[in-house]
C-alpha cells in the first residue's frame, strides 16, 4: 500500500515510530500500513472465523479501496450473489414451497403461456396434475393437490416432468439465461410485486425460525426447511458499507423475493437486483425485462452467469446496449464480487480487488478460484454445513466451463490459455 511521509523538525523521532503522514489541502491522507490501521478504519469482526488468511486478505482490500485509502474518487462497488453466498440455502425454493403450501399459485389460461420454452409434454403434465376446474386467475389448491405441487416443483428442480420428460426446449444462450429460473417468477404472474414480497417475508419468517438442518416436504419432494444468514457475510457487508463501498445484491431470484431478504443485511430495494417481471395494471406478467439490448419478453437475459455482468454494468454503472455484456475498464468494474456457483463466475471474475468464492464444488468458479490468476481470489468453505472435499480434480482443462450453446469447454484465462485441472483446497 502506498504511504507518504514528510520530515518535520521536532517530529522525526515520532515519525519513525508511528509513520506519521501529513496531509495538505492538495494531497489526501494516504492509507496507513495494513498492520497498523487507523482507529476509524472499519474492521472485520475477528471473532467470526474465515478459512486460512481470508479475513486478513479481505481486510487488506477494504483498507486499500475504501475510505481509509485516502484516494477519493467514486465509491467502490461490491456485489454479492444471494443464495448460498450471503445465506445458507435457497430463498426461491423457500418462497415457492411456502406458496404451494398456501395455495398462492394462480391458474394460468394455459400452462404454455407461462414460458415460451415450456414443452408440450410439460404443458400436458401440468394440465393433467393441476386440472382445469379452477378458473384462470384463481388459486390452485396445491396444498391438497399433491400431484400438482409435485409437477411444479419437479420442473423447478430438474427441468423435467414427473414422468422424466424434458420440461423446456428450444434455443437460448446458456450463459445468459435458463428457462427454469425464469419460470418461477413467471408462475407468480397475476400477483402484485408487493404480494410476492409478502409471500417471501412469510417464508423467511418460517425458515429463520426452523432449526438448522430442518427439512420440509412439498408434494412428495423433500427439501431444506431452513435458511440462515451467514454471520461472516453480514459482517463483511457491514464493514464494506462502513468503509464507503456501495454494496449490491445481484440475484437470479425474482426481485420482489430478494427484496424480502436483503434488508436483513442492511440493503434496500435500490441495492437489490433480481429477475424483473414487467407489470401491467400493477400486477406481474410473464414478460421479463431484458438487458444489454436483449429485448424484454420470454427471459433471454436474466441475472445469470454473463447476465449478472450485464445487469451490474447496466443498472449500476449505467452502461447501455450491447457494451453492457463486455468486461469494462478498471473504473467501471466492481471492487469485490462474491458468489458460490458457476452462475456467478463472470461477475465475480470481473472484480478488481477481491473475488470471493464460497465453495459448493462448482467447476468453473472453483477452477478460477484455485488458479488465482491475479492473486486476488478468496476461496472459502460454506460457513454452515460445508461441502466435503471434492474427490479427484475439477475438470478445468476439459469440461469445466459452459459455452453459449450449453456444451462443456475448458476454462480459459484472459490470455486464452487453459487452466489446468485443480485440486479442491477450500472444504
Amino acid at each position: 500500500m502506498r504511504t507518504k511521509s514528510a520530515t518535520v523538525a521536532g517530529l522525526a523521532a515520532a515519525a519513525a515510530l508511528t509513520a506519521v503522514t501529513l496531509t495538505t489541502a492538495a494531497t489526501a491522507t494516504a492509507a496507513p500500513a495494513h498492520d497498523a490501521p487507523r482507529r476509524n478504519c472499519p474492521q472485520l469482526d475477528k471473532k467470526l472465523p474465515w478459512a486460512g488468511d481470508n479475513r486478513a486478505r479481505l481486510q487488506k482490500m477494504i483498507d486499500e479501496r475504501g475510505t481509509c485509502s485516502g484516494k477519493g474518487g467514486p465509491r467502490p462497488v461490491a456485489a454479492f450473489d444471494w443464495d448460498n453466498t450471503v445465506v445458507k440455502n435457497d430463498i426461491t425454493d423457500a418462497t415457492l414451497a411456502w406458496a404451494l403450501k398456501h395455495d398462492k399459485i394462480l391458474q394460468p389460461k394455459s400452462w404454455k403461456d407461462t414460458s415460451a420454452w415450456l414443452t408440450p409434454a410439460a404443458d400436458k403434465a401440468l394440465a393433467k396434475a393441476c386440472g382445469t376446474a379452477v378458473r384462470p386467475g384463481r388459486p390452485l389448491p396445491t396444498s391438497k393437490n399433491t400431484a400438482c405441487a409435485d409437477e411444479i416443483f419437479e420442473i423447478r428442480e430438474k427441468s423435467k416432468t414427473m414422468a422424466g420428460e424434458d420440461a423446456f426446449a428450444g434455443d437460448w444462450n446458456h450463459r445468459r439465461t435458463v428457462p427454469a429460473y425464469a419460470w418461477i417468477p413467471q408462475l407468480f404472474a397475476g400477483h402484485t410485486p408487493a404480494a410476492l414480497t409478502s409471500f417471501a417475508k412469510q417464508a423467511r419468517a418460517e425458515q429463520l425460525a426452523a432449526p438448522v438442518g430442518a427439512e420440509q416436504t412439498v408434494g412428495t419432494h423433500t427439501l431444506a426447511g431452513y435458511v440462515r444468514y451467514y454471520d461472516q457475510q453480514k459482517d463483511l457487508i457491514r464493514t464494506l458499507k462502513a468503509a464507503g463501498f456501495d454494496v449490491y445484491i445481484v440475484s437470479a431470484s425474482s426481485e420482489p423475493i430478494a427484496e424480502a431478504w436483503s434488508s436483513g443485511v442492511g440493503l434496500d430495494a435500490k441495492h437489490t437486483i433480481g429477475i424483473r417481471n414487467i407489470t401491467k395494471h400493477g400486477r406481474l406478467t410473464t414478460a421479463i425485462k431484458g438487458c444489454g439490448g436483449v429485448e424484454t419478453g420470454r427471459g433471454d437475459a436474466l441475472p445469470y452467469m454473463d447476465g449478472k455482468r450485464c445487469m451490474i454494468n447496466q443498472e449500476i454503472f449505467k452502461i447501455k446496449g450491447a457494451k453492457a455484456w463486455q468486461q469494462q475498464d478498471w473504473s467501471h468494474r466492481i471492487a469485490l464480487g462474491a458468489g458460490d456457483a458457476d452462475t456467478d463466475v463472470t461477475f465475480v471474475n470481473d472484480a478488481t480487488g477481491a473475488h470471493v468464492a464460497i465453495n459448493r464444488n462448482k467447476s468453473e468458479l472453483m477452477c478460477r478460484a484455485y488458479d488465482d490468476a491475479d492473486g486476488r481470489w478468496v476461496a472459502n468453505p460454506m460457513f454452515i454445513d460445508p461441502m466435503p472435499r471434492k474427490s479427484g480434480t475439477y475438470p478445468c482443462a476439459t469440461t469445466g466451463a459452459t459455452a453459449e450453446d450449453g456444451s462443456k469447454t475448458p476454462v480459459r484465462r484472459a490470455d486464452g490459455s487453459v487452466i489446468p485441472d485443480q485440486v479442491d483446497k477450500a472444504f
